[in-house]
């Protein structure tokens, strides 16, 4: 999911990512990198990235209600939010 929201400058940018319960990852966009990388150190969440996405073996894990703590990075990390699930199709 993604939420699109306008806001008057970084500060208040900021205020309204931290203004939740969640802090799972997040993500900052902008064409000046050096900024972009000063408001996601302000963000709290467990992961961020500038530009792009997290790389796939950091460490997985949120801040408040997205929980504490890190799980190991990488598949081995994301396999500890997995429900396994077997479906079986005639051939």
């Amino acid at each position: 999911m993604l939420t699109v929201m306008r806001y008057r400058d970084d500060d208040e940018a900021v205020a309204i990512a931290n203004n939740s319960q969640y802090g799972l990852s997040g993500a900052v966009w902008g064409t000046d990198a050096e900024r972009a990388v000063g408001v996601a150190r302000r963000i709290r969440t467990g992961q961020i990235a500038v530009n792009g996405f997290g790389p796939g073996d950091a460490p997985f894990g949120g801040f408040r209600q997205s929980g504490l703590g890190r799980e190991g990075g990488g598949i081995a990390g994301l396999h500890q939010y997995m429900e396994p699930k077997a479906i079986g199709m005639p051939a």
